[in-house]
């Protein structure tokens, strides 16, 4: 495979990874456009202040995350199309790139376990139907190459 096609694969794979998990977690942590999410889970008020004081500290990490994954989004582009590529760098901010989903996909995970973990199983049901329900979003890449 050519470098600028090797270069082009490895970019649009990086930006779809970035595209779907931001989608499934917006989406996730988003409840139905008429009801917040623990009205939609009819969350007892025992299990809200459970809910609440697990979602704030996991929203602070996520957003966190994510600014570090779009500064190495960022650095990758650039890299990409210097004047002189670099394949060291370029490979460097990939590699910085997929250690960073990997850590938010954990994250994001282990959220959904505690949530679960707060959940009884006619609630558990809901949340687990309204995520698989979530729509597959376009990746930036291939929003920006439609016809």
């Amino acid at each position: 495979m050519k470098p600028s096609a090797l270069r082009f694969a490895l970019l649009f794979s990086v930006l779809l990874n970035l595209g779907v998990v931001a989608a499934i977690v917006v989406d996730a942590v988003r409840a139905p456009v008429a009801q917040a999410l623990p009205d939609y889970l009819a969350l007892r008020a025992d299990q809200r202040v459970r809910w609440h004081a697990a979602e704030g500290p996991f929203l602070a990490q996520f957003s966190a995350a994510s600014r570090r994954l779009e500064a190495h989004r960022t650095g990758l582009i650039r890299a990409i199309f210097a004047d002189t590529v670099d394949p060291a760098a370029i490979e460097a901010e990939r590699a910085q790139i997929a250690e960073l989903q990997q850590a938010q996909q954990r994250l994001m995970i282990e959220q959904l376990l505690a949530e679960r973990a707060m959940l009884d199983p006619a609630q558990r049901e809901r949340l687990a139907g309204l995520l698989i329900d979530q729509p597959g979003v376009p990746s930036a890449l291939e929003a920006l190459h439609r016809p």
